[in-house]
């Protein structure tokens, strides 16, 4: 009963972090990369743990806590599209534009969908550079040393995302 259950619980989980990534390029936030780092830790944990409680279960070791700790991390990645396609989706304030100019590019190209960043000079202050998610179109536009105009809406949430990238 407790496999099934944790399956289950799992395969929704899973279903979560899949769909976080691609939801998160809908409304970028600028701090993509923390999100997603942060986003991996929690992951690797939950597999970490739902294995522990699975090896435990299988020595009939007392698993009752570390079940209500895993099903805890279970809504988290739906929480997490939610929070970014919220704070998009009813952000009505209007653009704010800042120039910069484009230092370097990245891309990291995947199975399905690759990764790519404009990193740019940052205009927030205590920040060196900014990693702009760029879509295909902007990545393949934009050069080094590219003047660009970039606009940023405050988010609802109070998570600051990426309006568009502008040639200068």
């Amino acid at each position: 009963m407790l496999r099934r259950r944790l399956v289950r619980r799992t395969a929704v989980f899973l279903a979560g972090s899949l769909v976080f990534p691609y939801s998160s390029a809908i409304y970028p936030p600028l701090d993509i990369d923390a999100m997603l780092v942060f986003f991996g830790v929690v992951f690797f944990a939950a597999v970490a743990l739902v294995v522990w409680i699975n090896r435990r279960a299988r020595r009939r070791g007392n698993v009752e806590i570390l079940k209500r700790i895993y099903f805890g991390f279970i809504p988290l990645p739906w929480v997490l599209v939610a929070t970014l396609f919220v704070n998009g989706m009813l952000d009505t304030s209007k653009p704010e534009f800042y120039s910069s100019t484009v230092i370097s590019r990245f891309e990291m190209r995947g199975i399905v969908r690759g990764s790519r960043r404009l990193v740019v000079r940052s205009w927030r202050e205590g920040a060196r550079v900014e990693r702009l998610a760029a879509d295909a179109d902007d990545f393949d536009r934009f050069r080094d040393g590219d003047g660009i105009v970039v606009g940023v809406m405050s988010g609802a949430l109070g998570i600051p995302w990426l309006y568009g990238v502008y040639r200068k």
